[in-house]
């Protein structure tokens, strides 16, 4: 095999490293020929000038020759023996190519590692809030008391607002259909079913959805980004225990409450516009309503409150504790934990519907 020799000059540089580089280059090297550097003359050797011959080695893998070095000496070999590795790196291997099949078994792990560490929260949190304190494992009473007033009575205005609201409106597109037959006075009915049964907790729950929800989501990710989560278990404190548990409670006593607030919202904007926009008696639409309203409705209302409550804040403590990233990823996971949250809240109420409709009604 044959071999080229080139003389290095006594200072190798950022400058004498390029003119070095460009004359291995012009030296007409054969493919597969081996390269050898002579150092006998070289007495320093800069980073810049180092970086050069890395490259001088690369180029010569390149065309698949062989680089070596010689006469080294001195501080000059110590450089050397530095920087020999990278003389020596192979080229990095090319990316896959991209496999749809790679992309969907990925996915799906990615998906049952999720569903196993949301499953996990769940029991944990069922056990930290309703068995543990009985069996004398302390339970954050302070900062339930907190919760309860930032997760509830600040919710109160939006709450009653937004289900006053809604309440107007339905009444106001029911009346105009129901006006063509003479029966104006079963508004009161209408919105009376709709907000017992329906309306006051879909709509509550996605008010706490995109209020509670997403606070539940950016604190626990912001305590999870600044590394505070992991000095709660070096302290030796379950994160379950001490974060989660006085949140899952706390909302399962507001979302009642504030679902209980929605039905007298929603049937008051509807009698608003009843009594007031279209005359009606207030003797008969009472009645009406009265009439309309009943208990099998305001259990079935309850219920769903109760089970979104318990969702909310699962999915936004499940998404806050798994952030990865800085203040990126909180933005992300807050976003995320309100998109499933209402996902979650249609599909619950979806179910619902199909057990009322084909089951006990």
């Amino acid at each position: 095999m044959s071999v080229k020799r080139f003389d290095c000059p006594t200072a190798l540089d950022r400058d004498s490293g390029r003119g070095l580089l460009e004359a291995v280059r012009q030296g007409n090297v054969a493919e597969g020929e081996t390269i050898l550097l002579n150092l006998a003359e070289t007495r320093s050797v800069t980073s810049p000038g180092g970086a050069w011959l890395m490259e001088i080695a690369s180029w010569v893998r390149a065309r698949n020759g062989i680089f070596q070095l010689e006469g080294q000496s001195g501080s000059v070999a110590e450089f050397m023996e530095l920087i020999r590795p990278g003389f020596t790196a192979e080229a990095p291997e090319p990316e896959p190519g991209d496999n749809p099949l790679q992309r969907m078994g990925g996915a799906a792990i990615d998906a049952l590692d999720e569903t196993r560490a949301f499953l996990r929260l769940a029991v944990d949190s069922v056990y930290w809030t309703f068995i543990a304190p009985f069996d004398g494992r302390g339970f954050r009473g302070g900062l339930l008391m907190d919760e309860l007033y930032e997760m509830g009575v600040r919710a109160v205005k939006i709450n009653f607002m937004m289900n006053f609201l809604l309440g107007l409106i339905i009444a106001m597109l029911s009346a105009a259909q129901l006006s063509d037959f003479g029966a104006v006075i079963f508004v009161a009915d209408l919105t009376t079913i709709a907000f017992t049964r329906e309306l006051a907790a879909v709509m509550t729950a996605t008010v706490v959805a995109a209020r509670t929800g997403a606070a539940i989501a950016a604190e626990l990710a912001t305590m999870k980004v600044q590394e505070e989560i992991d000095a709660l278990r070096g302290m030796g404190l379950n994160v379950t225990q001490f974060l989660v548990a006085p949140k899952v409670l706390a909302l399962l006593i507001v979302m009642p409450c504030l679902v209980a607030l929605g039905m007298v919202a929603g049937i008051a904007g509807g009698s608003v516009w009843g009594i007031m926009a279209m005359g009606i008696d207030s003797g008969a639409w009472g009645r009406e309503l009265l009439a309309a309203a009943v208990y099998s409705d305001i259990i079935q209302g309850m219920l769903k409150a109760v089970i979104f409550a318990y969702v909310i804040v699962l999915i936004g403590c499940h998404n806050g504790l798994r952030v990865t990233g800085g203040s990126r990823g909180v933005g992300l996971v807050t976003t995320r934990a309100v998109v499933m949250d209402i996902f979650a809240i249609i599909c619950i109420d979806m179910v619902f519907a199909a057990v009322f409709y084909y089951v006990l009604d």
